[in-house]
């Protein structure tokens, strides 16, 4: 037996609805429970000042009410049908999504269609979805993870950017959001430069196409289209290194961030992908071969690449023993300092082949093909680029690899967030690792 075939991301078929809607069309036989994903552009970047979580919360609330149906009617003709409806928002837009048999796609399509251009925003559910974000933004900033996750936000980007506030918005914006922004916000979708993915078993489907455009391709839509968002910017002090007292954890929580390509990179995605498991991605990687089975200091911390529009975050992350916070961030430091020409050719092999083996596993159901295609799309990428990546794995070089890393290694520097009891950071205040500010309190003098 010799090497696995090179595998290939589905094929889409591609169409123009007559509003401009264009409709991707992915057959995966066998696949019965279909995948549709409608995203728009929409940018979160757009959104009033002090109406920050606005497009998550007009998502969400799309399906609460409609001039037609009430959200209990909506709620019981999702439930006849065997709908699964969906929806979000993401940093350049919105998506809806719904998961149903062929047999049913007519009436899912219609019930979808019905909640993107009917909502009523009712006064009681808007202010309902109100309190349960506040309260998911309380339980995110007692979460270690979360805490790390927003503290890491709020140093790293610049405070005048958008990307400094949650993607749902802070306390202070989300507790301001009534049914009229929602709907100011809902008025400026438009199908142009929107796209509507549908994937499954397309065998009972003989006109997917013409189901598609006859409906959606009706929606009209009278607001400009939303314009390419803008990159986001770091904060000029981003490299620092800000303490988070949690007392009486028994674990530190670490995060790390600096600079990291998009998708778009001279050096090819597929070679981000490759050297994110090389260094955490996977128990035997060398955060984790140091750190957890050496050291005994973690249960595992990760490494990986975050791509945005324009240009992205390399981040790291994970759970420590508090009494070893301090000897874990100087080791997890000491092993991303390690320069590209001491990589060696079997792990870089290793890790751009266990991506490209495991590929097909990962993209096994529509829903995770549909997700896939709704995330490049945001990105303003095509499908071709999955299929791109994993060619670009199969022929990745120690020596791209090498290049690759030295790009992220000498670029700016970490900001590193650091949650913990106060008596573990205090090791980390004095050891001058870098400029450090504590969150909520004075900066400690060694």
């Amino acid at each position: 037996m010799g090497p696995p075939r090179p595998w290939a991301f589905p094929e889409a078929e591609s169409t123009v609805a007559p509003n401009g809607l264009r409709i991707l069309l992915v057959d995966l036989p066998g696949q019965h429970v279909l995948s549709l994903r409608l995203a728009l552009p929409a940018p979160v970047a757009d959104e009033t000042r002090g109406t920050e979580g606005s497009t998550l919360l007009m998502a969400r609330c799309l399906d609460e009410g409609t001039t037609t149906h009430s959200a209990t009617e909506l709620a019981e003709v999702a439930e006849r049908h065997g709908i699964a409806l969906g929806a979000g928002a993401g940093e350049q837009g919105m998506h809806l999504g719904l998961e149903v048999t062929a047999r049913h796609l007519p009436a899912a399509v219609e019930l979808l269609l019905e909640c993107l251009t009917e909502p009523t925003f009712p006064a009681p559910e808007v202010s309902r979805l109100v309190r349960h974000r506040l309260t998911d933004l309380a339980h995110e900033l007692a979460d270690p993870t979360g805490c790390a996750g927003h503290e890491f936000r709020t140093a790293y980007f610049d405070p005048q950017g958008r990307a400094h506030l949650p993607l749902g918005g802070s306390p202070s914006t989300v507790g301001t959001l009534t049914s009229d922004v929602l709907a100011d916000r809902h008025a400026g979708l438009s199908p142009v430069g929107g796209t509507l993915v549908l994937a499954g078993d397309l065998s009972d489907v003989p006109d997917a196409a013409g189901l598609l455009s006859s409906t959606f391709g009706s929606w009209r839509s009278t607001a400009v289209p939303a314009a390419v968002g803008r990159a986001s910017r770091r904060a000029p002090d981003a490299e620092r290194l800000v303490l988070v007292p949690r007392s009486g954890a028994a674990q530190t929580e670490l995060m790390l961030g600096r600079p990291g390509p998009d998708r778009r990179t001279e050096h090819g995605w597929g070679t981000y992908q490759a050297l994110g498991m090389l260094f955490g991605g996977a128990p035997h990687a060398r955060l984790d071969r140091v750190l957890r089975e050496e050291r005994g200091y973690t249960y595992g911390m990760r490494l990986g690449f975050r791509p945005r529009r324009q240009g992205g975050q390399c981040m790291v992350g994970g759970s420590v023993r508090a009494d070893a916070t301090l000897p874990a961030l100087e080791e997890t430091l000491r092993i991303l300092a390690v320069p590209g020409a001491e990589l060696t050719g079997r792990e870089v092999r290793e890790a751009a082949d266990y991506l490209a083996m495991t590929a097909p596993s990962r993209y096994l159901t529509a829903d995770t093909v549909a997700d896939e295609l709704v995330s490049l799309l945001h990105d303003g990428l095509e499908p071709a680029v999955v299929t791109q990546t994993l060619t670009d794995l199969a022929a990745l070089t120690l020596e791209r690899a090498a290049g690759a890393w030295d790009a992220v290694r000498t670029g700016p520097g970490w900001t590193v967030v650091v949650v913990g009891d106060p008596v573990a950071l205090e090791s980390v205040a004095r050891s001058g690792l870098a400029d450090v500010q504590v969150a909520g309190g004075p900066t400690p003098h060694p």
